[in-house]
């Protein structure tokens, strides 16, 4: 039978505990369970849970991957476009041999990163944004290198951008080490251009520049590190072990100036361009002109692959304004019962500013923003039942209602 105990009370005895009845639920059926024992113990381990996210992402051919890109928008670079993709299924392919087939990692080749060299608006990041995050779904970020300092100085601590990355896989570091790193502005990393410094004659401090690149440098190639879980400043918050092994890495920049100093080289070597010799991929004697321009040589070489991304020509951007562009504003327009249309005058208006100012794809909204917004003022929750037409007149886009 059951006995009181009170505060202070003797302790139970042996024979008390054996002959202690257990407690019943309510229907004095079944004994009640402070917890559940198997499901307690069967809480899947982080080997578990990388595998069986990785099981789940889709597999596509190169092919296939190509074709995918062009179905949700990316027009044009073609040969960069391909490079990409391959990528994307060595990345995939090589996480489903390790996590679901478990074959050994020594066996595999390691993880390939990737350095995307090209103009603003030639469709970089945007490559990136669809492969990574639309197609396979992947842990992604893209985040401004430029924001980083080297540890101890003020600004983020390069070791925050796998914060961000844990942020972007829902708080799992284990499935964040399958994701995708993209550092964008990866040029402004680059310091003076003095040899100096590379025999380590520097005299002054550069905590942004090589600072960065220093610290770049092992989590690039692949090592495990203590991440903070939070943006705090604090050394000693809660941290975390992220392995980078198996994190791509893909940089992207313009890198304003390269060519001149890319040519320099050739002629310096003796190449010559051949005809039809395609200029996406840079040779390693090639690469090496990034120590000229302000990076260590030992990180581009932690960089498999150097892409180079040629400025859009106008066939491209006419199809991105009149494809992509365009028919995002019809459709707003559409939901206030109104239809938009861009004269041909003004497609070539828009284009030719575009060019003129070498802004690429990311321009073309810009021009084009302007004249809709000044439709849509003139017009919206006034006019019903018409067509907006917008044109060329006088050198600069205007609109008119046409009932």
């Amino acid at each position: 039978m059951w006995k009181n105990y009170a505060p202070g009370s003797k302790s139970m005895d042996v024979d008390d505990m054996k002959t202690t009845p257990p407690l019943f639920d309510e229907d004095g059926d079944e004994p009640f369970k402070l917890f559940d024992e198997e499901s307690f113990y069967d809480t899947p381990d982080d080997k578990t849970i990388v595998r069986d996210f990785v099981d789940r992402l889709p597999l596509l051919s190169p092919p296939a991957i190509f074709a995918e890109l062009g179905a949700l928008g990316y027009k044009g670079q073609e040969a960069q476009r391909r490079a990409l993709s391959l990528l994307a299924y060595r990345h995939v392919r090589r996480l489903k041999r390790l996590y679901v087939e478990e074959v050994p990692r020594r066996s595999l080749p390691p993880k390939q990163n990737l350095l995307m060299v090209g103009p603003t608006g030639c469709g970089k990041t945007f490559l990136v944004e669809l492969l990574f995050q639309n197609i396979f779904k992947l842990p992604t970020i893209i985040i401004d290198i430029t924001s980083f300092t080297e540890s101890g100085y003020v600004g983020d601590s390069v070791h925050n951008i796998l914060t961000r990355l844990v942020n972007e896989a829902d708080n799992r570091p284990e499935i964040a080490a399958c994701g995708v790193i993209c550092l964008d502005e990866f040029d402004k990393l680059a310091s003076s251009g003095s040899s100096a410094r590379f025999a380590g004659q520097g005299t002054t401090k550069d905590v942004s520049g090589y600072g960065v690149q220093r610290e770049l440098l092992a989590m690039i190639e692949g090592t495990e590190i203590m991440a903070p879980m939070d943006y705090g400043f604090s050394e000693f918050g809660m941290r975390a072990p992220i392995s980078t092994r198996d994190v791509p890495f893909v940089a992207c920049g313009a890198f304003s100036g390269f060519d001149e100093i890319l040519k320099a080289q050739r002629d310096n070597i003796g190449f010559r361009q051949t005809n039809g010799e395609p200029e996406s991929v840079l040779t390693i004697h090639e690469a090496a002109s990034f120590q000229k321009f302000g990076f260590l040589p030992e990180l581009i070489g932690r960089f498999s692959r150097i892409v180079k991304f040629p400025p859009l020509p106008e066939e491209t951007l006419r199809l991105i304004l009149t494809d992509n562009i365009l028919p995002q504003y019809q459709n707003e327009f559409a939901g206030e019962g109104l239809r938009l249309t861009f004269t041909d005058d003004a497609v070539e208006f828009v284009l030719a500013r575009c060019q003129k100012r070498g802004t690429g794809a990311r321009g073309l909204n810009t021009e084009v923003v302007a004249a809709v917004e000044t439709a849509a003022f003139e017009n919206f929750m006034q006019t019903t039942d018409a067509e907006i037409v917008i044109s060329c007149r006088d050198g600069r886009l205007a609109s008119e209602a046409r009932g």
